[in-house]
């Protein structure tokens, strides 16, 4: 191949052409040359331990730390709203006042036959959540005095009952979900037909004694002085559920196993 030429009218004459002057040759120091290569050379590595190269896809990857498992936070306290009954108490329609003595007692400031059911029970069983006295006494106090002398006037009202007492059971708070099942335990046996009218709300009642069927307090061999209090949970609720069986009728102990399959009875054992 021709090689190209300077200038589209062809190569510039050879006397025009600059003079190439040879470069003076520079005196090698050996010494210092290998003392400059040593200096530059990168160091030894073994095979695998460099940063590049590793592009198998065979090789395995870095171990990651395993992320926590997941809590369901199913018997954790929710947030406990304030109810109705504080309302209607502050702002005095209620029929009650504390009566100050040795132990406080509810004065009612009617007679307790002469209530309308309708209206006050469902109130005073919202406040059966409530945590702060005089309100958490008032009412507890209040719903075991109507249904002690109410009799025949608490069936009707059942439906009106059971969306406060779902809303204290799931409020999964220990020392109202205690003071719910002795309210049930009373609401049961004041009555002989209450038990078996509280057969088709058990799937709103029961969801959360499952979760809380099997909360014992294991003191191993030692005594528990507290037990008379009927603090522990476990044992509430196997009360609740044997006193719902034995008034329940014939459809009670079917639905409880349902909703808690751990139930066993105590009526056909």
């Amino acid at each position: 191949m021709p090689k190209s030429e300077h200038s589209a009218f062809g190569n510039f004459p050879a006397s025009h052409m600059p003079k190439k002057t040879p470069a003076p040759k520079a005196e090698i120091n050996t010494a210092e040359a290998e003392k400059t290569f040593a200096s530059t050379k990168a160091p030894m590595l073994k095979k695998g331990c460099g940063l590049g190269g590793k592009t198998s896809s065979l090789l395995k990857p870095k171990e990651k730390p395993a992320p926590p498992k997941p809590k369901a936070n199913a018997t954790r306290r929710r947030r406990i709203e304030p109810s109705e009954f504080r309302r209607f108490y502050d702002r005095g329609d209620l029929p009650i006042s504390i009566e100050h003595g040795p132990t406080n007692k509810i004065m009612w400031k009617i007679d307790v036959n002469s209530l309308d059911y309708h209206h006050y029970l469902p109130i005073f069983f919202e406040g059966i959540r409530e945590k702060q006295d005089p309100y958490r006494f008032l009412s507890v106090q209040g719903v075991i005095d109507m249904l002690e002398r109410g009799g025949a006037k608490v069936l009707p009202v059942i439906p009106q009952l059971i969306i406060p007492i779902k809303t204290a059971l799931n409020t999964r708070d220990p020392e109202i979900i205690a003071i719910t099942l002795k309210i049930l335990q009373a609401l049961v046996s004041c009555s002989d037909t209450i038990g078996e009218a509280l057969v088709p709300y058990y799937r709103q009642i029961l969801p959360v004694m499952n979760l809380f069927k099997q909360k014992n307090s294991n003191f191993g061999d030692k005594i528990d002085y507290g037990q008379r209090k009927g603090h522990n949970l476990g044992d509430l609720i196997q009360e609740t559920l044997e006193l719902f069986e034995e008034h329940g009728g014939e459809d009670a102990f079917i639905n409880i196993k349902y909703m808690i399959p751990t139930y066993e009875s105590c009526v056909l054992n």
